[in-house]
């Protein structure tokens, strides 16, 4: 029956794509560029005409194009460049792009904690995986370490004494600083059995005309299509499409009617400018209409992000996803398509919205999140999802988190539980990594340290398992996590030690997986740490983990970029 299903939802996509092109032709013209943008490196060049930080950081200006006709919508000179480089067909590129500077080293004497909220989401990986796989222009601004850190999956053990999240830690020796210990964080969420949980899905899709591509509106609705055939007669399909004005094309349909879903799903097309905020307010309204208690209640969103009607910035749309997270309602976010694409304002809406956020490039990554892992996907077991890490000052001099840069708090959100963080679906994982530097390597002391556990005269909050006499001074650092569960409001605290014992030489798979991700991340990205191919290759080969795909990434790295991957 299943293969049945897929094999409508493959011929149905298409004939839509078909239909689409013939009638309405590529969305998308050719334009002409300058010398100068024909010339631009393949990777890691600096941004044209940019001096703004931690903003909205846009690749190119778009000119206003009529709302019907993207065709006529060209590049602005100033401020653009062609994002090909192998091709003889160029297009100019307006995909936007947040910037935020690597983190630095932290001194444990002013900063003892380190707090940020978790995060699931891989779209980054993905999205830089299409440009490496094209050969285009990789903007660093793309790279977030900790995406391509947490798109690969470990060997960690589930959670005991009836959390939800587990902690597991190891130590060793940081690859790309000599002077500094690496710390490895795993938390594993529970593995819950997600089968008598009925499911309330809205897709939302945006069928704007810059959706027209192959690799955008046919693609969500293969993808949308394979979702669909996994549910069953009593879970809930409902589809709101947007692009002048949102319009419900299915309200509250049995997930048994799987020839009805599919067959609205192929009926869709793309033209017209692109209302998001409407579509955003009507699909909530839906998803509240058929609520399911104590079921899967879920909003995914489908688009390039380029809104350009109503409520469209960045600001204007995290303000208006915060008011509607706490009504039990779920958002996942996933992203489409290249050349106008708006990663920006699509995280914005996941982070702020209790939500995930994927790039979907192929129908094999479609598959791989929205039915190989739709568990964690798709199910939440832990809400607002925070970690701090305490660093007792007798054994570490300074500090450096890896990644996570625009995830993390105030040392006081931790223990609020107002404080909107990360959420964690079933079995899913958060992979840390911290660079220390011990006590006896760093170059200043400070006996003036102040301290939180570690101190008598400071009140902090005991934890679980109190250490036994006289250990606190071989300890290195207390992980804690707080979460709440799916339906309560207050949250629970789980916490682990790390001994200065712990340290081994010689790395888990687990950890030599997770350097390879960040040092691959490292070298795209804003950081000041860069590494060869065979460097990264050499963490990432022969592990009893999959690395498949970032030994794949790898390999087109070197193959497109050929001398200059190692630059």
């Amino acid at each position: 029956m299943k293969n049945t299903k897929r094999y409508i939802a493959v011929v149905t996509s298409v004939i839509m794509a078909v239909s689409m092109f013939t009638g309405c032709g590529e969305a998308q013209s050719d334009t002409a560029v300058t010398n100068e943008q024909k010339n631009v490196g393949p990777t890691n060049s600096p941004r044209k005409n940019s001096n703004k930080k931690n903003d909205e950081m846009t690749m190119g200006d778009t000119a206003e194009a009529d709302d019907n006709n993207f065709d006529n919508a060209i590049g602005a000179e100033e401020n653009t460049y062609n994002f090909y480089n192998n091709y003889d067909e160029y297009e100019y590129n307006t995909e936007e792009y947040n910037h935020y500077a690597e983190n630095g080293f932290k001194k444990v004497s002013e900063n003892p904690l380190s707090t940020f909220s978790t995060d699931v989401d891989t779209a980054s990986f993905t999205n830089v995986r299409r440009m490496i796989e094209n050969g285009q222009q990789i903007y660093p601004d793309a790279v977030r370490t900790e995406e391509f850190i947490n798109y690969f999956k470990y060997d960690y053990p589930q959670p005991e004494d009836g959390h939800k999240i587990g902690i597991t830690t190891e130590l060793s020796d940081c690859p790309w600083n000599k002077d500094a210990k690496l710390m490895q964080i795993g938390l594993q969420a529970k593995d819950v059995d997600v089968q008598d949980i009925d499911s309330n899905i809205v897709f939302l899709i945006d069928v704007s005309g810059s959706m027209a591509d192959e690799n955008k509106l046919p693609l969500v609705t293969n993808a949308f299509a394979m979702l669909a055939e996994t549910l069953g007669e009593n879970d809930r399909i409902s589809i709101v499409t947007y692009a002048g004005r949102d319009t419900v094309e299915l309200a509250g349909e049995s997930g048994a009617n799987y020839n009805k879903i599919a067959k609205t799903l192929a009926g869709l097309t793309a033209g017209g400018s692109t209302a998001g905020a409407a579509g955003i307010n009507t699909a909530y309204e839906l998803a509240q209409e058929y609520f399911i208690e104590g079921g899967n209640n879920r909003v995914i969103l489908a688009t390039d992000g380029d809104l350009n009607v109503g409520l469209s910035s960045e600001k204007e749309l995290t303000e208006l996803i915060e008011k509607k997270r706490d009504s039990g309602i779920y958002l996942s976010v996933l992203g489409f398509g290249m050349g106008n694409y708006k990663d920006n304002k699509l995280e914005a809406l996941a982070d702020h919205g209790n939500g995930n956020y994927a790039y979907i490039d192929s129908i094999d990554e479609a598959e791989r999140v929205l039915v190989t892992e739709m568990n964690g996907t798709m199910f939440t077991v832990a809400k607002d999802a925070k970690v701090q890490v305490e660093f007792n000052p007798a054994n570490v001099d300074s500090y450096r988190l890896v990644g996570y840069e625009n995830r993390q708090l105030e040392d006081q959100d931790f223990e609020d539980d107002t404080k909107d963080a990360g959420d964690v679906g079933s079995g899913q994982q958060v992979t840390v990594l911290y660079e220390i530097i011990t006590v006896d390597n760093g170059k200043d002391s400070d006996e003036s340290r102040r301290t939180l556990k570690y101190q008598d005269d400071v009140d902090y909050p005991e934890p679980e398992k109190e250490p036994a006499e006289g250990d606190l001074d071989k300890e290195l650092l207390t992980v804690s996590v707080r979460y709440k569960e799916k339906d309560e409001d207050e949250s629970k605290l789980t916490d682990k030690a790390v001994m200065l014992s712990s340290y081994d030489k010689k790395m888990s798979d687990n950890m030599k997986l997770a350097c390879a991700a960040a040092m691959f991340a490292k070298t795209l990205g804003n950081s000041e740490d860069k590494f060869t191919v065979n460097e990264i290759r050499d963490y990432a080969k022969g592990l009893n983990l999959d690395a498949e795909e970032l030994l794949k990434m790898l390999n087109n790295y070197e193959d497109n970029y050929g001398e200059r991957a190692y630059e």
